[in-house]
């Protein structure tokens, strides 16, 4: 056989069949035929589904989260306030006993915004299996620091008159700002 017809064989081999496909690239999307039934895609476990959620749930995520960096720089003033009220009483310094009422109202204002954005939000992502167990830890830890900061309030008014309602208001507020600080930080990536 002559080179030319070795050629022409060749040629027609290559345009009558399609190169080889690499063993990791994907296989073709077939459409079914008229009538048959579609496939059933698979997923290898819940967490594989896709969950979509509204813009309004991204709007209050993002109002939930600037509203948690204020946090812990309120939670250390309202400290550093607390502790020259508790040793000083009447004699602390005008910025702590001026600056504790209006940072513990921010605080108030703070979780109460928080709260309702979170409590909201965990609600729409009822379904949603990603992270479940971390945002329900999440959850509980604020919603009892939620108590803990109403039942430091009650309190507030009955600590400036006996030394063992203030160490009472303290020892809540504390264990207050524990349980909230715990919360938010397993929202960290670091522990995902």
């Amino acid at each position: 056989m002559s080179s030319l017809s070795i050629a022409l064989l060749l040629a027609q081999l290559a345009v009558a069949t399609p190169p080889p496909i690499p063993a990791s690239a994907p296989a073709a999307v077939v459409p079914p035929r008229a009538g048959a039934p579609l496939p059933v895609e698979r997923f290898g476990s819940p967490a594989d589904s896709v969950f979509e959620y509204s813009t309004a749930y991204y709007t209050r995520l993002d109002i939930h989260r600037f509203g948690s960096y204020a946090m812990l720089p309120l939670f250390a003033f309202q400290y550093l306030a607390g502790q020259q009220l508790f040793d000083k009483s009447s004699e602390a310094p005008a910025w702590a006993r001026e600056g504790h009422g209006v940072a513990a109202t921010a605080v108030a204002g703070l979780f109460t915004v928080n709260t309702i954005t979170g409590v909201w939000n965990l609600w729409e992502g009822r379904r949603d299996p990603q992270d479940r167990r971390r945002k329900l830890v999440h959850a509980v830890l604020m919603l009892a620091a939620d108590a803990g900061f109403a039942a430091t309030g009650l309190l507030a008014d009955e600590a400036e008159e006996s030394a063992s309602k203030r160490s009472a208001h303290r020892t809540v507020a504390l264990v207050s700002v524990g349980a909230a600080t715990v919360g938010y930080l397993s929202m960290l990536d670091l522990f995902r």
